[in-house]
């Protein structure tokens, strides 16, 4: 491969390992209830999106297992940010909702990505749709690469 296209998979690759080598692994939004390591946050951020979920469909998002989904709400149980009622239709599952201590680490989490990536959700909203679509689509197939390399 040559010119942009190499280019292209030489920024991706680049991207890649900047994340993997992140040193940002927690979270602190100032008092010590509210440090978090990035799963943790992140799946906060997943009930708040998505109110009722059920932990299956966190996994399957996040692309890890049920049984580190359930280690981690377990400890967001413990500390009183997530809780669990059971299904209606099928009791052995369990929606998950943020409580109030829960809803207001999302709203940390919102204003930090706000603060700290408003550079890149500028970008975005000022590119074309079918420039939208063309990264969206990059992203989604270099996310399947991904998955069959773990």
């Amino acid at each position: 491969m040559e010119g942009l296209g190499n280019e292209v998979i030489n920024a991706f690759i680049t991207l890649t390992e900047n994340i993997a080598n992140s040193r940002t692994n927690v979270l602190d939004f100032g008092s010590e209830d509210m440090i978090f390591y990035r799963g943790e946050i992140h799946i906060i951020k997943m009930i708040g999106d998505y109110p009722g979920i059920f932990s299956s469909e966190i996994a399957r998002r996040f692309g890890i297992t049920r049984a580190v989904v359930h280690k981690t709400l377990l400890k967001l149980e413990e500390r009183e940010f997530v809780i669990k009622e059971q299904d209606d239709e099928d009791r052995k599952r369990h929606k998950l909702f943020l409580t109030e201590k829960g809803q207001l680490a999302y709203e940390y989490h919102e204003k930090y990505h706000n603060l700290h990536d408003k550079a890149l959700f500028d970008y975005v909203e000022g590119l074309p749709s079918d420039q939208l679509e063309a990264i969206k689509g990059f992203l989604e197939h270099a996310n399947n690469l991904i998955q069959n390399h773990a």
